[in-house]
Protein backbone atom coordinates (compact mmCIF):
# COMPACT_ATOMS: atom_id res chain seq x y z
CA UNK A 1 0.00 0.00 0.00
CA UNK A 2 1.38 3.40 -0.97
CA UNK A 3 1.65 5.88 1.87
CA UNK A 4 2.83 9.39 2.52
CA UNK A 5 4.32 11.12 5.52
CA UNK A 6 3.22 14.52 6.77
CA UNK A 7 5.58 16.23 9.21
CA UNK A 8 4.50 19.12 11.42
CA UNK A 9 6.78 21.59 13.17
CA UNK A 10 5.58 24.18 15.65
CA UNK A 11 7.35 27.53 15.64
CA UNK A 12 9.86 28.28 18.40
CA UNK A 13 9.69 30.76 21.25
CA UNK A 14 8.34 34.16 20.20
CA UNK A 15 9.46 37.64 21.19
CA UNK A 16 7.25 38.94 23.99
CA UNK A 17 6.79 35.61 25.75
CA UNK A 18 3.73 33.38 26.06
CA UNK A 19 0.61 35.16 24.85
CA UNK A 20 -2.55 34.42 22.91
CA UNK A 21 -1.44 34.94 19.31
CA UNK A 22 -3.58 34.12 16.34
CA UNK A 23 -3.40 37.12 14.03
CA UNK A 24 -0.76 38.89 16.09
CA UNK A 25 2.42 38.47 14.08
CA UNK A 26 5.38 38.59 16.45
CA UNK A 27 8.76 37.23 15.28
CA UNK A 28 10.78 34.43 16.81
CA UNK A 29 13.17 35.29 19.63
CA UNK A 30 16.84 34.34 19.31
CA UNK A 31 16.07 31.30 21.45
CA UNK A 32 13.16 30.48 19.12
CA UNK A 33 15.50 30.45 16.12
CA UNK A 34 17.87 28.15 18.00
CA UNK A 35 15.01 25.82 18.97
CA UNK A 36 13.97 25.56 15.32
CA UNK A 37 17.52 24.90 14.14
CA UNK A 38 17.92 22.13 16.72
CA UNK A 39 14.55 20.61 15.80
CA UNK A 40 15.57 20.37 12.12
CA UNK A 41 19.23 19.41 12.56
CA UNK A 42 18.55 15.91 11.37
CA UNK A 43 16.68 17.08 8.30
CA UNK A 44 14.44 14.49 6.73
CA UNK A 45 13.76 13.82 3.09
CA UNK A 46 11.14 16.55 2.96
CA UNK A 47 9.84 17.08 -0.54
CA UNK A 48 8.73 20.63 0.23
CA UNK A 49 8.14 23.03 3.08
CA UNK A 50 4.76 24.68 3.53
CA UNK A 51 4.35 27.38 6.16
CA UNK A 52 1.82 29.52 7.88
CA UNK A 53 2.37 33.09 6.65
CA UNK A 54 2.93 34.29 10.24
CA UNK A 55 6.53 35.49 10.50
CA UNK A 56 7.15 33.26 13.55
CA UNK A 57 6.74 30.33 11.14
CA UNK A 58 7.52 31.66 7.67
CA UNK A 59 10.86 33.34 8.36
CA UNK A 60 12.45 30.12 9.56
CA UNK A 61 10.61 27.91 7.05
CA UNK A 62 11.79 30.02 4.12
CA UNK A 63 15.37 29.88 5.40
CA UNK A 64 15.19 26.10 5.91
CA UNK A 65 13.75 25.48 2.43
CA UNK A 66 16.54 27.54 0.90
CA UNK A 67 19.22 25.65 2.86
CA UNK A 68 17.73 22.27 1.88
CA UNK A 69 17.01 23.26 -1.72
CA UNK A 70 13.34 22.25 -1.60
CA UNK A 71 10.24 24.15 -2.74
CA UNK A 72 8.66 26.58 -0.28
CA UNK A 73 5.09 27.83 -0.09
CA UNK A 74 2.78 29.75 2.23
CA UNK A 75 -0.63 28.41 3.26
CA UNK A 76 -2.92 30.90 5.05
CA UNK A 77 -5.29 28.12 6.15
CA UNK A 78 -2.71 26.75 8.62
CA UNK A 79 -2.53 29.93 10.70
CA UNK A 80 -3.38 29.77 14.39
CA UNK A 81 -6.93 30.09 15.70
CA UNK A 82 -7.81 33.78 15.97
CA UNK A 83 -8.36 34.94 19.54
CA UNK A 84 -10.17 38.24 18.93
CA UNK A 85 -10.04 40.55 21.94
CA UNK A 86 -7.46 38.28 23.59
CA UNK A 87 -4.87 38.80 20.85
CA UNK A 88 -1.51 39.67 22.39
CA UNK A 89 -2.64 39.12 25.97
CA UNK A 90 -0.93 36.87 28.49
CA UNK A 91 -3.21 34.48 30.37
CA UNK A 92 -3.01 36.57 33.56
CA UNK A 93 -4.36 39.61 31.64
CA UNK A 94 -7.62 37.86 30.75
CA UNK A 95 -10.50 37.89 33.27
CA UNK A 96 -10.28 34.63 35.23
CA UNK A 97 -13.90 33.64 34.61
CA UNK A 98 -13.52 34.03 30.82
CA UNK A 99 -10.23 32.14 30.72
CA UNK A 100 -11.70 29.35 32.86
CA UNK A 101 -14.65 29.03 30.50
CA UNK A 102 -12.24 28.69 27.57
CA UNK A 103 -10.05 26.04 29.26
CA UNK A 104 -13.14 24.13 30.41
CA UNK A 105 -14.92 24.30 27.06
CA UNK A 106 -12.60 25.24 24.16
CA UNK A 107 -15.19 23.96 21.70
CA UNK A 108 -18.23 25.80 23.02
CA UNK A 109 -16.63 29.00 24.33
CA UNK A 110 -15.21 31.47 21.82
CA UNK A 111 -13.06 34.35 23.09
CA UNK A 112 -14.83 37.66 22.42
CA UNK A 113 -14.39 38.51 18.74
CA UNK A 114 -12.44 35.27 18.17
CA UNK A 115 -12.74 32.45 15.69
CA UNK A 116 -15.30 29.80 16.67
CA UNK A 117 -13.83 26.36 17.22
CA UNK A 118 -15.94 24.76 14.47
CA UNK A 119 -14.67 27.30 11.92
CA UNK A 120 -11.07 26.69 12.99
CA UNK A 121 -11.52 22.90 12.86
CA UNK A 122 -13.11 23.03 9.40
CA UNK A 123 -10.38 25.37 8.09
CA UNK A 124 -7.58 23.06 9.31
CA UNK A 125 -9.31 19.92 7.97
CA UNK A 126 -9.76 21.52 4.56
CA UNK A 127 -6.14 22.72 4.55
CA UNK A 128 -4.90 19.20 5.31
CA UNK A 129 -6.99 17.81 2.48
CA UNK A 130 -5.81 20.48 0.01
CA UNK A 131 -2.15 20.16 1.00
CA UNK A 132 -2.14 16.38 0.67
CA UNK A 133 -3.90 16.63 -2.68
CA UNK A 134 -1.28 18.94 -4.14
CA UNK A 135 2.04 18.10 -2.49
CA UNK A 136 4.78 15.51 -2.74
CA UNK A 137 5.36 12.37 -0.69
CA UNK A 138 6.77 14.00 2.46
CA UNK A 139 5.97 17.67 3.10
CA UNK A 140 6.88 19.59 6.24
CA UNK A 141 4.28 22.03 7.59
CA UNK A 142 5.68 24.80 9.79
CA UNK A 143 2.71 25.93 11.81
CA UNK A 144 1.17 26.61 15.22
CA UNK A 145 0.26 24.71 18.37
CA UNK A 146 -3.49 24.84 17.73
CA UNK A 147 -3.13 23.49 14.19
CA UNK A 148 -0.89 20.65 15.37
CA UNK A 149 -3.27 19.79 18.21
CA UNK A 150 -6.15 19.71 15.74
CA UNK A 151 -4.35 17.43 13.26
CA UNK A 152 -3.14 15.03 15.98
CA UNK A 153 -6.58 14.90 17.61
CA UNK A 154 -8.23 14.23 14.26
CA UNK A 155 -5.72 11.49 13.39
CA UNK A 156 -6.33 9.80 16.75
CA UNK A 157 -10.10 10.33 16.44
CA UNK A 158 -10.21 12.19 19.72
CA UNK A 159 -13.36 14.12 20.62
CA UNK A 160 -13.17 17.84 19.92
CA UNK A 161 -13.26 18.76 23.59
CA UNK A 162 -10.03 16.79 24.19
CA UNK A 163 -7.90 18.97 21.89
CA UNK A 164 -6.24 20.84 24.77
CA UNK A 165 -5.03 17.50 26.16
CA UNK A 166 -2.49 17.38 23.31
CA UNK A 167 0.57 19.39 24.25
CA UNK A 168 2.53 21.04 21.46
CA UNK A 169 5.55 22.84 22.95
CA UNK A 170 7.76 25.21 21.00
CA UNK A 171 9.66 23.51 18.14
CA UNK A 172 7.72 20.27 18.65
CA UNK A 173 7.96 17.81 15.74
CA UNK A 174 5.14 15.51 14.76
CA UNK A 175 4.86 12.90 12.03
CA UNK A 176 1.65 11.51 10.59
CA UNK A 177 1.50 8.52 8.26
CA UNK A 178 -1.12 8.98 5.55
CA UNK A 179 -1.88 5.74 3.66
CA UNK A 180 -4.04 5.56 0.59
CA UNK A 181 -7.67 4.61 1.28
CA UNK A 182 -8.93 2.43 2.78
CA UNK A 183 -5.96 2.80 5.16
CA UNK A 184 -6.32 5.09 8.15
CA UNK A 185 -3.86 7.84 9.11
CA UNK A 186 -1.72 7.19 12.17
CA UNK A 187 0.55 9.10 14.52
CA UNK A 188 4.18 8.04 14.08
CA UNK A 189 5.65 10.41 16.69
CA UNK A 190 4.93 13.63 18.55
CA UNK A 191 7.81 14.98 20.56
CA UNK A 192 9.34 18.07 22.02
CA UNK A 193 12.89 19.04 21.15
CA UNK A 194 15.58 17.58 23.37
Amino acid sequence: MNERLLDLLRHGEVQGGARFRGDQDDPLSERGWEQMRLATESACDWTEIISSPSCRCADFARDLAQRLGVPFGLEPAITERRFGDWEGLAAYEIPTDELSRFWDDPVGYTPPGGEPFADFRDRVRQARHDILKGCGQHPLLVTHGGVIRMLVAETLRMPDDAILLVEAPYACRTRLRIPEPPGRPSLVFHRAPE
